[in-house]
C-alpha cells in the first residue's frame, strides 16, 4: 500500500492509492493465517541469528556487575531483592524492572549464562513481532510493516542489545515501547479512560527498564502526524502546528519522562563527564559524527565493535561535514513532507530518540554505541521501506521490486548479524574483534587484558594492560588492573607503583584502593592493607570483599597489636547480612571474628554454617580448612592466619 496523503484522500495524488485505515478493511480468515505466518517467520529469523548465543558465556563488561557479583540479583527473585531494586541505585542506574528480570533468570537458570541469553533472545523476538503487529494496526500496510519488523529483527546493529546479557534493559524496554505505541493506537480509535491508563502504565514500566524511553511522548506526537493523521483531523495543519489538544493529552506522559530524567541524573551523577574533560563543542561535533555514522552503519554494517573510542585530535572538519549531511537530509524531508509525510515522521523519530544518548550529557567513555540505535533506527526503516515501496509503484513490475529486495537484503543481514553475534561468545573474542575494528582503543586493550587475566594468562594480560597505557597513560582502570596482574605475577613492589598511579589519577577509584590493600596484605603490611580497605569502604560501604578482608585481618592476624575482635565482628556481620548468610567465605570470616571476640559458641555455629555451604559447593580444600577451624573454636581457641608471617613488618 502507498502512503496516505495529507488529507487522506486518493484524489489528492492522482495515480496513487491512499492507505486505508485498518478498521476500514477488517482482516479475513486468510489474513489471519498470513499474519500468523509472518509472526512465525520473524521468530524464526531471530532464532536463526541469535539462537547461537545460548552457547555463549558472560562477558567481562557489566555482566559481572549486573549479575555474577551482584548479590541481590544472583540469589534469585525474592521480596527483599525486589525492594532493593526499587530503592537502590546500582551501577549508576535505576531500572528496577531490569534488575527483577535478571533476578528471575537467576531464580530459574542460576548463573548458567545460556538461560540469561535465552531471555534476551525471546524478548527481542517478542519486540519484533509486536512491532510488526503495531505498524500494521497503524498503517494497514501488511507487507511494509513485515519488512520493517524483519530488518529491525536481524540488522547487525541489534547484536549488541541482544547478545549482551547486561543490555537486557534494551530488549525489555523495547518491548514496553512497542506495547505503549500499540496501546496508544487503540486509544486514538476508542478513546477511554481505561485505554489512556494502559498507555501510562506501559510507559512507566518501560521507563523502569531503561530511561532512554523518555522521548516516547515526542514519538507519539510524530505518530499523530503520520500515520495516525490526527494533526490534520483538527484542521489544515502540518507537524510544526501541533494542535493544543494533542499536547495537553500527553502532559502526564511528559511528567513521567521528566521524573525519569531527574532520577537518572541523580543516579548517574558520579559518572557524568564534566565539560572540563570533554568540551561542549567537541561533544556537539561528536554528536553530529555519531548520527552520520549510524546512518552509514545502517547501509554498511561493517567493523562493528563493542566500544568505539573518541577520535584523537580535532574533529571540527568531520563534525562540520556530518552537520551538513544531516541538515541536507532534514531540509529534504521537510520539503517533501506534504507529498511523503512518512519521510519527516521517520527522520524525526530517528533524531529525537537519539537525543538522550547522543553524548551531550556524556556518560561513559564511548564515542557512540551500536545499542543506542535499537529503537531510533525503526524510524529510518519506516522511512526507507515506505519510500522504496512508493517508488516501485511507478515501475512496471511493481510487485517484483519489494520481493527481490527482500530476497537479497534479508539473507545478507542475517548472515552478517550472525557473524557479528559470534564475536560475543566470550570476552576474549569480543575484545579481540573490537581491537581489530578500531584504533587507539585503550579500553578494549584493558578489557582483553582482563579476559586473559581471568583465564590465568598473566603475561598476556600484562602485555595488553601495557598497550592500553601506551595509548592512554591516564587510563585509571589499566593502571589498577596492571597493578593486580603484577601482584599475581609475584612483583608486589611494581604493583604498588601502578596502583598508586591509578589513585593519583582518581583518588576515589575503589578498585584501586582494594587492589592496593591486597598488595599490602601479601607483603605482610597489615595496617597499610587495612587503611586501603577502609578507603574502599568509604567510597563503597557495600563492598563485600573489602569488608571480609578487613574483618579477616582484624580477627586472625598473628600480631596482637593489629587484631580487634569487636571491630572484626561488626564488619563481618555487615558482610554476612549483605550476602544473606549464603557465602561460605564470609561465614568462615564471621566465625573467626566471633572466636577472636571470645564468643566461642557463636564461632562454632557460624563455622558449621560455612562448612555446610562449602560442602554444597564441593570445595574440598575449604571444607578441610573449616573443619580444622571448628576444632579450634570448640576448644575455645581463636584462629591465626600465619601465611604472611615472614613478610610481617
Amino acid at each position: 500500500m502507498s502512503h496516505r496523503s495529507r488529507k487522506n484522500t486518493a484524489a489528492s495524488h492522482p495515480g496513487r492509492r491512499a492507505a486505508l485505515p485498518a478498521k476500514a478493511r477488517p482482516p479475513g480468515r486468510r489474513d489471519h493465517w498470513l499474519v500468523f505466518g509472518i509472526c512465525t517467520f520473524l521468530g524464526a529469523i531471530v532464532w536463526l541469528v541469535f539462537g547461537q548465543t545460548l552457547r555463549h558465556d558472560f562477558v567481562n563488561v557489566d555482566d559481572t556487575e549486573y549479575v555474577l557479583k551482584n548479590v541481590e540479583v544472583a540469589r534469585g527473585l525474592t521480596i527483599e531483592g525486589a525492594v532493593w531494586a526499587f530503592t537502590h541505585f546500582h551501577a549508576s542506574n535505576w531500572h528496577p524492572l531490569t534488575w527483577i528480570s535478571h533476578m528471575l533468570d537467576c531464580e530459574i537458570f542460576g548463573l548458567s549464562p545460556g538461560g540469561h541469553h535465552l531471555t534476551n533472545v525471546l524478548l527481542h523476538m517478542a519486540t519484533a513481532i509486536c512491532l510488526f503487529l503495531v505498524l500494521r494496526q497503524m498503517t494497514a500496510a501488511l507487507w511494509r510493516s513485515a519488512f520493517v519488523a524483519a530488518v529491525f529483527a536481524i540488522h547487525p546493529l541489534r547484536v549488541e542489545s541482544v547478545a549482551w546479557v547486561a543490555e537486557r534493559k534494551d530488549v525489555l524496554s523495547g518491548l514496553f515501547f512497542v506495547l505503549t505505541i500499540g496501546a496508544y493506537c487503540r486509544y486514538t480509535r476508542r478513546r477511554s479512560h481505561v485505554g489512556y491508563a494502559a498507555i501510562i502504565v506501559l510507559f512507566a514500566l518501560g521507563l523502569m527498564c531503561k530511561p532512554m524511553l523518555v522521548t516516547l511522548p515526542f514519538v507519539l506526537l510524530i505518530l499523530d502526524y503520520w500515520p495516525l493523521n490526527r494533526v490534520n483531523q483538527v484542521g489544515d495543519r502540518n507537524f510544526f502546528q501541533v494542535p493544543r489538544r494533542l499536547l495537553l493529552e500527553k502532559l502526564p506522559l511528559f511528567a513521567l519522562a521528566g521524573a525519569s530524567c531527574l532520577v537518572t541524573l541523580f543516579a548517574q551523577k558520579g559518572v557524568i563527564q564534566p565539560f572540563a574533560e570533554t568540551s561542549f563543542p567537541f561533544r556537539m561535533a561528536n554528536a553530529f559524527i555519531s548520527c552520520a555514522a549510524y546512518l552509514r552503519q545502517l547501509f554498511w554494517p561493517s567493523n562493528l565493535a563493542a566500544l568505539y573510542p573518541f577520535p584523537v585530535g580535532s574533529i571540527a572538519v568531520p563534525g562540520t561535514l556530518a552537520l551538513i549531511l544531516l541538515a541536507g537530509i532534514s531540509l529534504g524531508v521537510f520539503v517533501l513532507r506534504r507529498r511523503y509525510p512518512y519521510l519527516v515522521a521517520g527522520w524525526l523519530w530517528y533524531l529525537i530518540m537519539l537525543g538522550p544518548v547522543i553524548g551531550i550529557v556524556q556518560v561513559g567513555i564511548q564515542a557512540r554505541a551500536d545499542r543506542y540505535t535499537y529503537l531510533p533506527q525503526i524510524g529510518l526503516y519506516v522511512l526507507l521501506i515506505w519510500a522504496v515501496a512508493d517508488l516501485s509503484l511507478r515501475w512496471h513490475y511493481t510487485r517484483l521490486v519489494p520481493v527481490i529486495l527482500a530476497l537479497m537484503l534479508l539473507p545478507t543481514l542475517a548472515f552478517t548479524a550472525r557473524l557479528q553475534a559470534s564475536h560475543w561468545r566470550d570476552s576474549e573474542s569480543l575484545w579481540s574483534h573490537a581491537i581489530a575494528c578500531t584504533s587507539n582503543n585503550a579500553a578494549a586493550q584493558t578489557n582483553l587484558g582482563q579476559a586473559y587475566f581471568e583465564k590465568g594468562a598473566i603475561d598476556k594480560a600484562i602485555a595488553h594492560y601495557q598497550s592500553a597505557l601506551q595509548i592512554d597513560h591516564h587510563q585509571v582502570l589499566a593502571h589498577s588492573a596492571l597493578g593486580l596482574a603484577l601482584l599475581n605475577a609475584g612483583r608486589p613492589d611494581e604493583s604498588v607503583t601502578y596502583l598508586r598511579k591509578a589513585l593519583e589519577i582518581n583518588p576515589n577509584f575503589a578498585d584501586a584502593h582494594y587492589n592496593l590493600g591486597n598488595t599490602f596484605l601479601q607483603m605482610g603490611r597489615a595496617n597499610e592493607a587495612i587503611a586501603q580497605y577502609y578507603q574502599t569502604l568509604e567510597i563503597n560501604p557495600h563492598d563485600i570483599e573489602a569488608l571480609n578482608n578487613t574483618a579477616w585481618i582484624l580477627a586472625t592476624w598473628p600480631d596482637a597489636a593489629v587484631r580487634d575482635g569487636t571491630r572484626a565482628v561488626e564488619l563481618a556481620e555487615r558482610a554476612d547480612s549483605f550476602t544473606h548468610g549464603e557465602s561460605p567465605v564470609i561465614s568462615a570470616t564471621l566465625a573467626a571474628s566471633y572466636a577472636e571476640a571470645g564468643r566461642a559458641a557463636d564461632a562454632v555455629k557460624s563455622a558449621e554454617r560455612a562448612l555446610r555451604l562449602a560442602t554444597a559447593l564441593g570445595n574440598a580444600a575449604r571444607v578441610e580448612s573449616i573443619r580444622a577451624q571448628i576444632a579450634l573454636y570448640q576448644s575455645g581457641a581463636a584462629f591465626r592466619d600465619r601465611r604472611y608471617a615472614r613478610q610481617m613488618r
